[in-house]
């Protein structure tokens, strides 16, 4: 069983380490996590690191989520990495925005472990299906 690398794109130091504990507490195996604060930092680590499965905020500074989800689109490998929406908007509306323009799955914040888990746990199976 391999283990997996995680990116985690948001501007705010203290969700990066929160996500990072989560999902250390929770079991996944991770062989690593690397971080970005938004969109374009983001795309500089991918040019440089591949990653398994991407965890991204949506209000970001420089480039949001969104931005950052239409970029991997444009991109033939990057697009077939796996991306978490992380988000405080959990409108109907911009869930659907977001699955629409190729996220993968969306997570609530505030989140518990178990239900980042299981999100993390369903994308990584569709994804090696």
């Amino acid at each position: 069983r391999m283990a997996y690398r995680v990116l985690i794109v948001d501007d705010s130091p203290a969700m990066r380490k929160f996500i990072r504990r989560v999902i250390e507490v929770s079991g996944f195996d991770c062989s690593q996590q690397l971080e970005a604060s938004n969109g374009r930092e983001a795309l500089d680590v991918l040019s440089r690191e591949w990653v398994d499965l991407i965890l991204t905020d949506i209000n970001m500074p420089v480039m949001n989520g969104e931005q950052f989800i239409r970029e991997l689109e444009k991109d033939e490998t990057l697009r077939q990495v796996p991306v978490l929406v992380v988000s405080t908007d959990s409108t109907l509306q911009r869930v659907q925005q977001m699955l629409s323009l190729g996220a993968r799955g969306y997570v609530t914040k505030p989140f518990t472990p178990e239900m980042l888990r299981s999100q993390l746990e369903r994308l990584l199976e569709e994804n090696h299906a």
